[in-house]
Parts: C-alpha cells; sequence; structure tokens
C-alpha cells in the first residue's frame, strides 16, 4: 500500500474543500479519489470524513489525523532536496514579491544570481495581492511590513527611505508644504493596497512621536507607478520608495520634498521596510537561504 499516497490524496481533499476538486489538483479522477480516502479509513480503522451529496466535514479524528500528517509530504519533499542538494544547489525556486520591488530591485539583480547558481530554476511572481506560500508554490516571499503574518517566517532584508515629491509645476501653482501637517492642504497620490482596500498611510516621527499624516487624495491607485507618473503630470503630491522615485528626480521631472527647514520640529519620514519570508517547511531549503543571503548581499 502507497501509505504517502492515501495521505497526499486525504490532505489535498482537506485543503480543497472537495473531492472533485482535490481530483483535478491531483491529476485523478474523482472515483480514484474516493478510494484513496477508502482505503485509508479502512487502514486506520477510523471515519476521517464525514460526507454527503451536499457537504464534507472533518471528523474529530479526521481533525486529529490531519492536523498529525498535514506536514508529511512537505517533509518528504525538502528531503529528498536536502540529498539532491547536498553538492550542489539545483532545482525549481519560486519567488513571490511586491510589484514595484520585482520590478525596480529585483528584476536587475536576477541575472547575476543565475550566473552564480546557473542550475537553479528561477520563477518570479510578481503582485502586491498576498500569495499562499502551501498552494501556490513559493519557495520566498518578498514582502512589506503590511503583508506580514504570523504563518510566516520574516527576515528583514533592507529599508528603503520614501521621498515625497511632487513635479516642478505642481509645486509652483499649489506650493511647497514645510510640515506633515501641511499635507492635508494638498492634492496626495495615495496607493490602495489591493488585498484589503487599505490606504497605506503616510507615517513619519515627528519630535519621537509616531504620527500619520492627515491626507487629502487627489487620486488613488494600486499601481505605485501609475501614482509616479500622475505626480510627474503635475497631480500632486507622491510618496514614493527611493527605488521609484530616484530616477524622476535625477532627471528633473519630480521635486524632492524636504522637511528639515524647521529646527524647532525634529521630522522623519520612516522606511520601507523589506523582508524575506518563508515557512516554517521551506527555512532549510538551501536554494531559498542562498537567494536571500545573495539578496542582502547585493541591496
Amino acid at each position: 500500500m502507497d501509505l504517502l499516497g492515501l495521505i497526499s490524496t486525504f490532505i489535498r481533499v482537506v485543503e480543497n474543500g472537495s473531492i472533485a476538486a482535490a481530483a483535478r489538483a491531483r491529476g485523478m479522477s474523482p472515483a480514484a479519489v474516493s478510494q484513496s480516502l477508502a482505503r485509508l479509513e479502512a487502514h486506520l480503522g477510523v471515519r476521517l470524513l464525514s460526507r454527503t451529496t451536499r457537504s464534507m466535514t472533518l471528523t474529530e479524528n479526521g481533525k486529529r489525523y490531519f492536523d498529525k500528517v498535514r506536514h508529511i509530504p512537505d517533509d518528504v519533499a525538502l528531503a529528498s532536496q536536502a540529498a539532491a542538494n547536498a553538492t550542489k544547489p539545483k532545482g525549481p525556486l519560486c519567488i513571490a514579491t511586491t510589484a514595484a520591488f520585482g520590478r525596480y530591485v529585483l528584476a536587475p539583480l536576477m541575472p547575476a544570481f543565475r550566473a552564480s547558481f546557473p542550475d537553479i530554476e528561477i520563477e518570479l511572481i510578481s503582485t502586491d495581492r498576498n500569495v499562499s506560500h502551501h498552494l501556490e508554490g513559493v519557495d520566498v516571499s518578498i514582502r512589506i511590513e503590511a503583508q506580514l503574518n504570523d504563518q510566516l517566517i520574516a527576515r528583514k532584508i533592507a529599508s528603503f527611505p520614501f521621498i515625497f515629491c511632487a513635479s516642478p509645476a505642481y509645486l509652483d501653482r499649489a506650493g511647497t508644504p514645510q510640515t506633515p501637517e501641511e499635507l492635508s492642504q494638498h492634492d496626495c497620490l495615495v496607493f490602495r493596497y489591493p488585498t484589503d482596500r487599505r490606504f497605506l498611510p503616510w507615517t513619519f516621527r515627528v519630535n519621537g512621536q509616531r504620527v500619520n499624516a492627515k491626507l487629502n487624495p487627489g487620486f488613488i491607485s494600486d499601481d505605485i507607478d501609475i501614482i509616479a507618473k500622475i505626480a510627474v503630470n503635475g497631480g500632486g503630491i507622491a510618496r514614493l520608495a527611493s527605488f521609484v522615485a530616484l530616477p524622476w528626480v535625477e532627471s528633473g521631472l519630480l521635486t524632492p520634498l524636504s522637511w528639515s527647514g524647521h529646527s524647532e520640529i525634529d521630522i522623519e519620514s520612516l522606511p520601507m521596510d523589506i523582508f524575506a519570508c518563508v515557512t516554517e517547511r521551506s527555512a532549510p531549503d538551501s536554494k531559498a537561504r542562498l537567494f536571500i543571503e545573495f539578496l542582502e548581499d547585493a541591496i
């Protein structure tokens, strides 16, 4: 009996919520999946799933069994990978990254990583939604603080300053704010986090106190490149990570704001912290570790 195969099928049924969905994920027929479940239950001598024509739920025995075996396929895969990579890292490495970081920072570094580790097959997912490491086969995700959660092991790898900037034409027309409080009197170009529709706050430390500036959104977008181009064309003030803003600033199309003109007020813009995240299961993967160390050194 292929006990590991039966366990893997059971796990897929629970994770996908139905026999039909698990069959598609496993490349099996629904009948074969049902037979696998029946063989596993017969082997254990307990019922794992309560099934009707309309629903499927774990029994109490099924819940306990699932909690104990859910990591077994990953453990086996990691053991196989560790044996295969004992001498030279190779095989697939799936990296998920926020869109702007992937475009401006990660993509230019990928050829150098590939040159150093030619046997690693890289897949890069660039998106601002929250990806699932398990369901989407992600080995490492690059996230900002707002995307962290308790299911991931996060390692801070970099901090990038935010640059508050606007076009010269906008500042000539609307004036230049001297303090974060004055931002409420301007058109602010605000990034809306696509997963839960929150505005990402413009956060400062003013005289040692953390403060979120009150904003007057002139435009709202979930695409930071759109925000940058609206700013370039006189649409308002944008808060851009330095790796997005600097090319526009250096070309003269955007002018950075400065908060240092008030000696009586200590104003500091908090940076964008970048984290490399893995799951507890994928943490020992040598390819993931090599990539994170490479990224830290490169940045």
